[in-house]
């Protein structure tokens, strides 16, 4: 099977170095594992962004519709959360994610990151982004990460996606007005225990406190 791009991984495991992947588009699945301190590099933010965080309050659940959710608020999948949102330098704006579903793929469906995917299935974080401020967000890009259950990272980072099965879709160009909305997915791994929370981890407060989704 042909895949349009490049797919590339880094994976950050608590107890090893991280390490780096690409497999390219004549489905060539060998990797060139890169052992040298400049390898961990791709996996440097796993410290900020996969760390556990500070455990939510369940006073902050259930933000009310349209109030922008506080860090630290827990919803369910299905849910909708509005939320601030920058992107790049210039795009600056308030959207509104609804998380809905966490999906178990196959092991198999990792194969395009080569070798050093074995072990590990692969969750499809599905959501609705819609644009609530009404700002120029044309083109810009939100991931969520997933977590263990009660919050545990899973020591995996992915970059890339899976075209078919879990596309991390941009922003369409009239993404700009609001209402606007679109749909996407963010890919995440575990090689543990299996995925069942979703969350955003955009913007100071919410690395350090990320407003989650449960299934």
């Amino acid at each position: 099977m042909t895949y349009k791009g490049r797919i590339l991984f880094a994976v950050a495991l608590t107890t090893t170095l991280g390490l780096g992947l690409t497999a390219c588009n004549d489905g060539d699945d060998s990797a060139s594992a890169q052992e040298s301190p400049s390898a961990s590099a791709p996996a440097s933010p796993a410290p900020s962004s996969e760390s556990p965080s500070a455990e939510p309050s369940d006073d902050a659940s259930g933000a009310p519709s349209g109030d922008v959710a506080a860090p630290g608020t827990k919803f369910k999948v299905g849910d909708r959360a509005v939320l601030p949102f920058k992107y790049g330098t210039s795009k600056k704006g308030t959207v509104a994610v609804t998380v809905t579903a966490i999906e178990k793929g196959t092991e198999a469906d990792m194969a395009p990151f080569g070798d050093k995917a074995k072990g590990m299935t692969p969750y499809y974080i599905r959501m609705k982004v819609e644009n609530v401020g009404g700002t120029d967000l044309s083109y810009s890009s939100l991931r969520l990460r997933g977590q263990l259950e009660g919050g545990a990272p899973t020591g995996v980072i992915l970059i890339g996606d899976l075209p078919g099965k879990c596309d991390n879709e941009t922003a369409p160009r009239d993404f700009t007005t609001k209402g606007a909305s679109y749909e996407t997915c963010s890919l995440s791994a575990t090689k543990t225990d299996p995925i069942t929370v979703a969350s955003f981890e955009e913007g100071d407060a919410y690395s350090d406190s990320p407003v989650l989704w449960t299934s």
